[in-house]
């Protein structure tokens, strides 16, 4: 299965309900990198990604975007092959 990154903030609604669809998805780690504790990971986040809300997700190298992002490659049936692709 692929790694997960995530980039949250703690109280977060958006983040929660994605690690609830991950781990529904059978993900069992996210690596979750909190941008409200550090401010310079916001920075590198917005620069990799252009964009400044949490969550950004990356399954593998591949940048999914945010939560509803994410919720629509699941409803496409996108989701699980992308997680089960050869890391």
């Amino acid at each position: 299965m692929q790694a997960v990154k995530m980039y949250t903030t703690l109280v977060c609604p958006y983040c929660q309900r994605a690690k609830a669809l991950l781990k529904q998805r059978g993900v069992e780690s996210v690596e979750e990198i909190r941008v409200d504790l550090d401010p310079a990971q916001r920075d590198h986040m917005m620069a990799i990604t252009g964009r400044r809300t949490v969550p950004q997700i990356f399954i593998g190298e591949t940048h999914v975007g945010g939560c509803d992002d994410l919720m629509a490659l699941d409803s496409a049936g996108g989701l699980l092959p992308l997680l089960n692709q050869a890391a």
